[in-house]
């Protein structure tokens, strides 16, 4: 069997990897996408699902660059403009608050369904595979194996069929094939802690705040929804989490209202409940000979700044940028030499921003572990609340249009 050539191979289809396809087309590479699974049709008739993102306007730029947007804002969805984080204790309590208008922006963000992006990329995927772009959808199929010569390289799917690409760009997630064929090593941080995700309605309807309180043991955030209901994520030591999964219903509900009373009030109804193990994962570069990873596949943080898979658009903007970058100024972009120079170009922008993010937020946790520190970091809260420009950079890089972000975030 004769191997067909492409430009571009991505493996992983999930959000950033499509979403890596969709801006690679749009610049005219050929384009071949190996997923193992298609995501199943968005249907809002059923209940929210248990995984949201907090886009930021930064992705939103992105995804409307895509043509994914207009899929996405039709269903729906919440935007929110104000954001409160607090740290409260006996006596004393410390309080942050932002508004976008303060910052000349519409918004602070959108609560999405992870399942509407995906489908709403796939939609544009395939539309674009239907208008004849040089595009191949290779699902389902997994990566097998993996060479990567001089020239190009030579990959081999569960499926039996074979690619030859110039680039592999690896959005397959945490435990990634990709970075393990290019013997790319990660750094691991294992928490101790879970998240708990579940859909709750309390007494008093999010009025389209994203709210976190930070408590000894890990942080509690309320995301609105667009029906005044909230999507928690509940960072909890395993163990708790491991009980508070276990309780009923009413115990849950009666646990996570104390926790949050502040907020909702009393919560008088939750969802189904599920968790995930809390980690931090950078990988020690981003780029390897005719090899990129973006996405979960080069970085893991902790939700607590709900950064995840911004940091992942932001990655397939830069990438696309960087490529077509190095096109323009050198038709045979694909020698070894134009290549690696735009993929160190790739890794050392990108890895300095997500390891910047990814340290920052290790370092917030770290402070809000220890009981101890409690006097510090209310007064850390408190001189940021004083400092319009200390906020204002806080908005930026989490908004995802800091100066260092790709064209496409900032435009």
């Amino acid at each position: 069997m004769s191997a067909r050539r492409f430009d571009v191979a991505v493996i992983g289809g999930g959000m950033v990897g499509a979403a890596s396809a969709i801006l690679l087309l749009q610049e005219g590479f050929s384009v071949a996408l190996v997923e193992g699974r298609e995501p199943a049709t968005f249907d809002e008739s059923n209940a929210v699902g248990l995984r949201v993102s907090a886009l930021s306007p930064g992705s939103q730029s992105i995804l409307e660059a895509s043509g994914a947007w207009r899929i996405i804002a039709g269903r729906r969805h919440c935007p929110y403009r104000r954001m409160q984080v607090e740290e409260s204790a006996e006596g004393d309590s410390a309080m942050l608050e932002f508004a976008a208008a303060e910052f000349g922006l519409e918004r602070l963000g959108t609560i999405v369904e992870n399942d509407s992006v995906s489908d709403a990329l796939w939609q544009v995927l395939k539309a674009r595979q239907v208008a004849g772009d040089p595009l191949e959808l290779y699902c389902p199929a997994k990566l097998e194996r993996f060479e990567a010569g001089s020239e190009s390289v030579s990959l081999t799917l569960d499926s039996g069929d074979q690619l030859t690409a110039s680039l592999v760009v690896g959005a397959d997630g945490p435990r990634s094939a990709v970075r393990g064929f290019a013997g790319i090593e990660q750094q691991t941080w294992h928490y101790g802690q879970k998240g708990i995700v579940a859909v709750v309605q309390g007494a008093r309807p999010n009025p389209g705040v994203a709210w976190q309180r930070f408590m000894e043991g890990g942080p509690l955030a309320f995301l609105p929804l667009s029906d005044g209901a909230s999507s928690i994520v509940w960072t909890r030591p395993a163990a708790e989490a491991e009980r508070l999964l276990a309780l009923d219903d009413d115990a849950f509900c009666e646990a996570l209202s104390e926790a949050g009373e502040a907020f909702a009030g009393e919560i008088g109804a939750t969802g189904p409940r599920a968790s995930f193990d809390l980690t931090m994962r950078l990988s020690e570069q981003y780029a390897a000979p005719r090899v990129a990873l973006v996405g979960d596949a080069a970085h893991v943080v902790h939700p607590l700044a709900g950064q995840g898979v911004n940091m992942g658009f932001l990655d397939a903007a830069a990438l696309v940028e960087v490529l077509a970058g190095a096109r323009s100024q050198q038709s045979e972009w694909h020698d070894s030499a134009t290549l690696d120079r735009a993929l160190k170009r790739y890794g050392r922008w990108r890895r300095s921003d997500a390891e910047l993010m990814g340290r920052g937020i290790h370092g917030i946790r770290a402070l809000f572990t220890p009981s101890v520190l409690g006097p510090i970091r209310r007064l850390g809260l408190k001189l940021v609340g004083k400092s319009w420009m200390a906020r204002e950079a806080f908005v930026h890089r989490a908004a995802g249009i800091h100066a260092d972000a790709p064209a496409l975030a900032r435009r």
